[in-house]
């Protein structure tokens, strides 16, 4: 594969510093874009990767239009620029409520919230723009990233080891835990994003990106045999209609060579813990947290990125 010069969006954040390191580790040249992805100068590229958007499943409620903005009119934007490849970082939240709990990608898109709906929007405008023959397109569909020094406390490892660290008070838990969602590492996210651009043929293919299964309660217990302590847990009911378990069928993913690197819960809590506690500094027998299930939290997790 020749060097590309190539844009990426949201180069900054959490996954964006992962792929850039990737990219740059593999040869290619590297520009962030700079400033708003609506409005912003897209420099001459010969591929874009984009990570750049809003992502929120409770707030895209609150914020439909900003959301659509966003996420369908940088998408937009980027397009016209008229780049050779191009890589869309969407969310498993596009399949909604599956019909399996083991997804592939040709399973029906029926989003159930704002952000999913706006995800799937951009993604529609990307297969569209490559109809023609002229756009070599992926789209990556995420489960959820997990690990690395995550910051985001919505997300239900990060905000598990910080409430085990002291950091939060605590984590909601909804049910009794026992729904499974598939975690995938960040550092093997952002390797799935240069194979993408560097094996994408004019068309568009979308790829789902999952490797480690596991409940809510299994990440809980993760966290107590790394960091030697139980994170306080705040009881709420069950969501109506909660998808009790949704994993990635992530074949197709493979065939580009892609096997993700950590496969295993605890390697990837041990990851994001690491940069909640010193490791000179962890307990190693586990203390039995305080229960906090009369007070109110802080939500806890989202589907997707």
């Amino acid at each position: 594969m020749s060097p590309m010069r190539v844009l990426v969006t949201g180069s900054r954040g959490y996954l964006g510093r992962r792929v850039v390191a990737r990219l740059t580790e593999a040869g290619h040249e590297v520009v962030p874009l700079v400033g708003d992805v609506r409005t912003a100068d897209v420099p001459p590229c010969d591929g874009v990767v984009h990570l750049a958007a809003l992502t929120r499943v409770r707030e895209s409620f609150d914020r439909p239009l900003d959301y659509y903005d966003v996420n369908v009119t940088g998408t937009l934007r980027l397009l016209r620029a008229r780049p050779s490849r191009f890589v869309l970082a969407s969310t498993a939240g596009v399949y909604g409520v599956p019909s399996t709990p083991v997804v592939a990608e040709d399973h029906p898109r029926v989003p159930t919230n704002p952000y999913a709906a706006s995800k799937a929007a951009a993604e529609d405008a990307v297969s569209w723009a490559a109809r023609g023959g002229a756009l070599a397109a992926v789209t990556l569909r995420l489960f959820n990233i997990a690990g690395g020094g995550d910051r985001d406390d919505t997300r239900v490892v990060t905000r598990a080891c910080g409430a085990a660290s002291g950091r939060l008070p605590d984590i909601e838990v909804y049910g009794d835990g026992s729904a499974v969602r598939d975690f995938v590492h960040v550092d093997d996210a952002a390797r799935a994003f240069v194979l993408a651009l560097e094996a994408c043929v004019p068309g568009h293919t979308a790829y789902n990106v999952g490797a480690v299964p596991a409940s809510v309660a299994d990440v809980l217990a993760a966290v107590g045999r790394v960091a030697g302590r139980l994170p306080a847990v705040v009881r709420r009911p069950a969501h109506p209609g909660e998808v009790r378990e949704l994993r990635a069928d992530a074949s197709r993913l493979h065939t580009l060579g892609w096997v993700p690197r950590v496969v295993d819960l605890d390697a990837v809590v041990r990851s994001q813990w690491e940069t909640e506690r010193p490791a000179q500094e962890l307990p190693t027998t586990p203390k039995p947290a305080p229960d906090r299930s009369r007070r109110h939290g802080e939500d806890t997790g989202r589907p997707g990125r």
